[in-house]
């Protein structure tokens, strides 16, 4: 999810320097809501590369991929730019027509020159967001700005599916905590949540602990009975979730997608880092964004109820 994210800002240059471009956007069918929020999308196209992974040679699995290569060339595209550098985006823009673009081998995680026409240089010391920019810029010719534009915003529609499963039209200042990661190593640990979570209860806030999973969602509930006044949704589509975190006055996660997403809102946002650099995939090009810790140095609740305090100071 961070990926799509971190790429939205490419949509605004595009635009910007090519008004008159037509954008189409494939990506994980499970993150498709993403590029959705984006006005200067035209289309997006959902893959189901996880789910055919888990069964590359079902009877299913062949069909959807015969028909998404269809849906792939019935468009003669001008350019298709792989900015992902994976052997999966890379098979996708080969699958495409038109003149392809990625990166060269010393700057892609993979080897993958063979899949493209043209490929660039985009140094790895650059932060993910300005590495997509980098290579999108170069492949078509043009200048970047120094501050990306995420671009996004939540559909009405949106709000009013998460008003209806979930109420927090009047209820107070919203809190989102976003507890969890797909890597155990990424985590904070529960206690500290609580301590944070009783510093916000005592400013006021309510936290709410969205959850993806089971096990996520017992975490949730665990927390809710030590933070006062905390509540727990049900679960929410990734479009209900952005909805949720775009009404919150703050919004405190661990290195997931989500948090990022919540920074692409334009949110007050806290990222929380313990096993990750945030220099190279950390929140980014927000004034209202904070990154905390690092590899090997988790916060401290102290630490992210006071750099909660200078956020909301400046709202």
């Amino acid at each position: 999810m961070g990926d799509v994210v971190h790429n939205l800002p490419v949509v605004g240059d595009l635009r910007a320097s090519v008004p008159d471009c037509r954008i189409d956007w494939v990506v994980e069918d499970a993150f498709s809501a993403i590029p959705a929020l984006h006005s200067g999308v035209d289309q997006v196209i959902p893959v189901s590369l996880r789910r055919w992974r888990r069964h590359p040679f079902a009877a299913g699995t062949r069909r959807e991929i015969a028909d998404l290569r269809s849906r792939l060339r019935q468009t003669r595209y001008d350019e298709v730019i792989d900015t992902q550098g994976l052997l999966k985006s890379a098979l996708l823009a080969w699958m495409t027509h038109g003149h392809s673009h990625g990166l060269d081998w010393k700057s892609a995680r993979e080897p993958l020159r063979v899949f493209y026409d043209k490929v660039y240089a985009v140094s790895w010391s650059a932060h993910a967001v300005q590495r997509n920019r980098s290579l999108a810029s170069k492949a078509l010719g043009y200048a970047i700005s120094e501050t990306p534009e995420y671009g996004i915003a939540v559909r009405s529609e949106s709000m009013a599916s998460l008003e209806s499963a979930f109420p927090v039209k009047g209820t107070g200042d919203l809190a989102v905590l976003l507890h969890a990661s797909s890597a155990a190593r990424k985590e904070w640990p529960e206690n500290d949540w609580v301590r944070l979570g009783e510093y916000l209860a005592a400013q006021g806030m309510i936290s709410v602990l969205p959850f993806g999973n089971a096990e996520e969602r017992q975490r949730s509930e665990r927390l809710a009975v030590r933070i006062p006044g905390a509540r727990v949704p049900p679960a929410l589509g990734l479009d209900q979730q952005a909805a949720l975190m775009s009404g919150a006055r703050i919004v405190v996660g661990v290195d997931t997608g989500l948090t990022h997403l919540a920074a692409a809102l334009g949110r007050p946002t806290i990222g929380l880092y313990r096993a990750t650099d945030p220099a190279a995939t950390g929140l980014y090009g927000s004034s209202r964004a904070l990154n905390l810790g690092g590899i090997g140095m988790k916060p401290s609740s102290d630490e992210v109820a006071s750099a909660t305090q200078r956020l909301l100071e400046k709202i």
